[in-house]
């Protein structure tokens, strides 16, 4: 089970992190994401792979004044 932002994903298990971001809404020049305690860089989106037992917390970036 992959957990998200404290929610178990069970349709993440298995996508690309960029794929699963996408289809959540998140646009990944606005986010940055850490996996299993670790910042993965936003090159590497489009090559990590969700894996069964990662814990993924996301941070949305929002601009306003």
């Amino acid at each position: 089970m992959v957990i998200i932002n404290g929610k178990e994903e069970p349709k993440a298990e298995g996508k690309l992190l960029e794929d699963w971001l996408s289809e959540a809404g998140f646009s990944r020049e606005r986010v940055a994401v850490e996996r299993n305690g670790e910042i993965v860089p936003r090159a590497m989106y489009g090559k990590t792979r969700l894996l069964d037992g990662d814990s993924i917390e996301v941070v949305s970036f929002v601009g306003g004044g």
